[in-house]
């Protein structure tokens, strides 16, 4: 195999949730660039259309496994009927994650001590609770795979401190444990884990950040490269964690964040605006 060759994805049938918008698209699309074929799932099968569309023009397969994954059990169907319809399952990519929501869609960033549990509850169900459920249900179709792996979309917040971000960044430290757990436990039958952890990137989950300027500049003034991610710049970095190129890494957590999590920064002695959330 050349180097180039190792980073295709082949006759490969991946799993992707949260595939409908975000990063989670652009990892559905850049893995049918790279020859998967895609079982795609969001809470709606409309909201994967447009998805499901790209893949498909780019000459794979894709199938809707719609589940809303906060639902008991929704987590065990929507592996199953992925494995069924691609006639087994080789990549898991769980992306699907929330922040504490208003009704209105707005995030709650409240600090711990005067957070609601109920929002503790509703982050650690659906982005710890699911991608348990998601892993356990999977490992019996990935055992079968020469193949196999699994990448946990965590995120930076699980590796540095992330004040007003409490449930949120301890659920995505938790994936990355949970990942070092699985890689270890889950090696003799084939299976690689790992996590990715990405900076900020312009997503929707993010756009209260980075269209919110004091917000965003005080952000950007953290990361030494200057600027926010993007979606497909997230999807690389998976594609290549999934692929033959990355066939001796397992147990890893591969940060993603422009250089934010270097000691101090990485910006040492670089004056940086007041924080919006200052007092």
């Amino acid at each position: 195999m050349t180097s180039l060759a190792s980073f295709r994805l082949d006759g490969r049938r991946a799993l992707v949730t949260g595939a409908s918008r975000g990063i989670g698209k652009a990892v559905a699309v850049a893995f049918a660039q790279a020859g998967a074929d895609l079982a795609l799932s969001a809470r709606t099968s409309d909201a994967l259309r447009e998805t499901a569309a790209l893949v498909e023009a780019e000459g794979r397969t894709a199938v809707l496994v719609p589940g809303d994954l906060s639902a008991a059990g929704a987590a065990d169907g929507v592996v199953d009927e992925a494995a069924a319809k691609l006639g087994g399952l080789d990549t898991v990519v769980h992306n699907a994650g929330i922040l504490p929501a208003r009704p209105d869609g707005s995030p709650v960033l409240d600090p711990l001590q005067y957070s609601a549990q109920e929002d503790w509850d509703q982050v650690l169900s659906v982005n710890l609770n699911a991608t348990a459920a998601l892993c356990r249900r999977a490992h019996r179709h990935l055992a079968g795979s020469p193949r196999a792996g699994v990448v946990l979309m965590s995120s930076l917040a699980g590796v540095v401190g992330t004040p007003r971000m409490e449930a949120y960044a301890a659920s995505k430290a938790a994936q990355i444990s949970l990942a070092r757990s699985l890689a270890v436990g889950w090696a003799r039958d084939g299976i690689r884990v790992n996590a990715l952890c990405p900076g900020w990137t312009r997503t929707d989950m993010t756009a209260f950040a980075y269209g919110t300027k004091p917000l965003s500049d005080w952000l950007t003034a953290h990361v030494p490269l200057g600027r926010w991610a993007e979606p497909h710049e997230v999807a690389c970095a998976a594609l290549f964690l999934a692929s033959p190129a990355a066939s001796y890494l397992t147990g890893q957590a591969l940060v993603l964040d422009g250089g934010v999590s270097v000691p101090d920064g990485g910006l040492a002695g670089i004056p940086k605006p007041p924080s919006p959330f200052a007092a």
